[in-house]
């Protein structure tokens, strides 16, 4: 039997582990080392009453956390709305390949559907080849996401799921 992909909500408790996975997702992207206080600044805005910041987790069918999506509310000024942007997706290696990224994926658009956001938009590095493809994958609009250099932005978020390979 195959255990269903849990996707929830941080909860302060989770700091520790999501640092954990941040300082892995630097490592992997060869990027600067993040500040030793990053739980004590990122706490305030996760769990502040206004915050318009989320960070959803997908637990391993051990019940381990084993990766995360970042998410904030902003504004696009052409379009004089609010949506979603995703500024990470990270899955511990071990984890990869199992269906948490798609289930990280649905869990984004249900938190912008949630929020009354109807696009989700979010960035890829050149680097990473197979993530224009994951993300292409895991999209859950009838339509396919407008491919705009290194910025990939799906149309606007449709009800029901359709996670067709390519």
């Amino acid at each position: 039997m195959e255990h269903a992909p849990v996707i929830r909500r941080a909860r302060v408790g989770d700091l520790p582990r999501l640092v954990e996975l941040v300082h892995e997702h630097v490592a992997y992207e060869k990027g600067a080392p993040r500040p030793p206080d990053l739980a004590e600044r990122l706490g305030p805005q996760l769990f502040a009453e206004d915050a318009r910041l989320w960070v959803l987790l997908a637990e391993a069918p051990d019940g381990t956390v084993a990766g995360y999506a970042a998410c904030s509310a902003e504004f696009s000024f052409w379009d004089a709305r609010d949506y979603l942007h995703m500024d990470c997706l990270y899955l511990a290696a071990q984890a990869r390949g199992h269906g948490l990224g798609a289930a990280l994926m649905d869990g984004v658009t249900g938190l912008a559907r949630e929020l009354g956001l109807d696009q989700v938009q979010w960035q890829t590095p050149d680097w990473n080849p197979d993530a224009p493809d994951f993300y292409f994958w895991s999209k859950t609009s009838g339509s396919r996401y407008a491919d705009q250099g290194r910025c990939r932005e799906p149309p606007a978020l449709h009800r029901g799921h359709d996670h067709r390979s390519t």
